[in-house]
């Protein structure tokens, strides 16, 4: 349980009015994962939700039937995952998976549905949030379609040093190519030239990112419009880079 008026440094749980926290407050439980971590398997019964914190990052990985998986959507401190589109009570469709360790809030779906039952602005927050987490999959689906493997890279890392608030991504060359789902050798490409150019270094398990306006330069726009949905829908709630630590 949260003491006092400590709130976890989520937007989206900071976002909730007093009252509507008041709701959650007792049945919050602060974990520690690491990254690996499995929170859900397909076909997992999907009972608690998870509020990633300050820099941790979560993944939705879809896999085939030989076990590779390519990631569809970066969860950060903007928001949660677990039952939040299907109000829990189905079993997970995908692996989610803890990508970057930090601490998380967990609240079971019990809890969370009775609280959408009591307050209508709170179960209107938890569809707004339903309606940005689709926006997310839905650019991703696209993106994964249309883009170059160098614009995919550039986005991916700088949607992760968004949510993070920090230029150090600890990710290897083979996991950074798994996630989006091509071969080592196209992504270690790409960073080389990157590399070139001043945009970031390397460091056994880590991309250090360099110049972040470069980066971002390279990168397609698909960052920017979950980021305008993000603002339109929960306005404050998609996170800025400097502020993971508050």
């Amino acid at each position: 349980m949260i003491a006092g008026s400590e709130r976890p440094n989520n937007n989206l749980l900071r976002a909730l009015s007093l009252s509507d926290f008041e709701l959650l407050r007792p049945h919050l439980r602060c974990e520690t994962r690491a990254a690996g971590d499995l929170l859900y398997r397909p076909g997992d019964h999907v009972g608690s939700a998870f509020f990633p914190c300050g820099p941790s990052l979560v993944s939705y990985e879809v896999t085939d039937g030989d076990g590779r998986g390519v990631e569809t959507v970066l969860v950060g401190r903007e928001g949660a995952v677990g039952g939040i589109v299907s109000s829990g009570f189905l079993p997970a469709y995908c692996l989610i998976v803890v990508k970057f360790e930090g601490p998380f809030v967990r609240v079971p779906i019990l809890n969370i549905q009775a609280a959408k039952d009591r307050s209508p602005s709170f179960k209107a927050m938890f569809a707004r949030y339903a309606d940005c987490l689709m926006a997310q999959m839905f650019q991703s689906t696209a993106c994964n379609a249309i883009h170059s493997i160098e614009q995919r890279t550039a986005k991916w890392i700088a949607a992760a040093m968004d949510r993070t608030g920090d230029t150090t991504v600890p990710l290897t060359h083979e996991q950074l190519a798994a996630m989006m789902g091509v071969g080592r050798s196209y992504t270690s490409r790409v960073l080389q030239a990157f590399r070139q150019e001043g945009i970031l270094t390397t460091r056994r398990g880590a991309l250090i990112v360099d110049d972040a306006d470069k980066l971002r330069m390279r990168a397609c726009r698909c960052n920017d419009a979950v980021k305008e949905h993000f603002d339109v829908v929960l306005r404050g709630v998609y996170p800025e880079p400097d502020d993971a630590a508050a």
